[in-house]
């Protein structure tokens, strides 16, 4: 009797252990940019609650980027185009100047493959999203996107839609921080908000 109670105490200490709840973190206070650094020229400010990247006079590439890193994740944040829209958000990335080392999942205008997964300075598109899902990208509206970075795999989600399910050797081996992107070129502004990310 006391071996089997044992036996029983045991394995609920297990499953606890393996049901332990994951940490959420806020990224964005709404407030001001606090726990990012800016890279390029390119504007990221706050307004009215949102997080806001603006192409600057440079009309170059620029990314904001957390100051921590982050391994495995389940990531949720809101987006709004306002203007063009060629954005990304980076996982497991590093960047010196405006060259971003990592992998982006892509947030871009209509019909251009927005939750795919790009590898910048590298191999490029490792995976694009079907082309019948195009149409769940809402343009100039709030849209949600979701990426779970769990070892080698990367799952995303558009909307509450799956997008790709992809797995990586390499990007199961990368390390850094999460980094939005604004395009080079001019004449993008893309708004964010309620950047959740919840550890794994």
């Amino acid at each position: 009797m006391k071996q089997k109670l044992l036996v029983l105490v045991l394995l609920i200490a297990v499953t606890v252990g393996f049901m332990a709840p994951t940490k959420k973190i806020r990224l964005f206070n709404g407030k001001d940019l606090t726990g990012w650094k800016i890279y390029g020229t390119e504007k990221w400010y706050v307004e009215n609650g949102e997080l806001v990247c603006e192409s600057g006079p440079d009309k170059g590439y620029g990314y904001l980027a957390t100051d921590k890193y982050y391994k495995n994740f389940d990531l949720s944040v809101e987006f709004k185009q306002e203007a063009n829209g060629n954005s990304g958000v980076f996982i497991r990335s590093t960047v010196e100047g405006t060259k971003v080392s990592g992998w982006q999942v892509e947030v871009a205008p209509p019909n251009h493959d927005t939750g795919g997964i790009y590898e910048s300075y590298g191999r490029g598109w490792l995976i694009q999203i079907p082309d019948e899902k195009e149409t769940i990208l809402k343009p100039e509206q709030w849209n949600k996107l979701r990426i779970r970075a769990e070892g080698d795999r990367v799952q995303t989600w558009l909307n509450g839609q799956p997008m790709v399910d992809f797995t990586d050797e390499k990007i199961g081996k990368g390390e850094g921080g999460v980094a939005l992107q604004i395009h080079d070129g001019g004449g993008i502004k893309v708004r964010w908000k309620n950047l959740e990310l919840k550890t794994l």
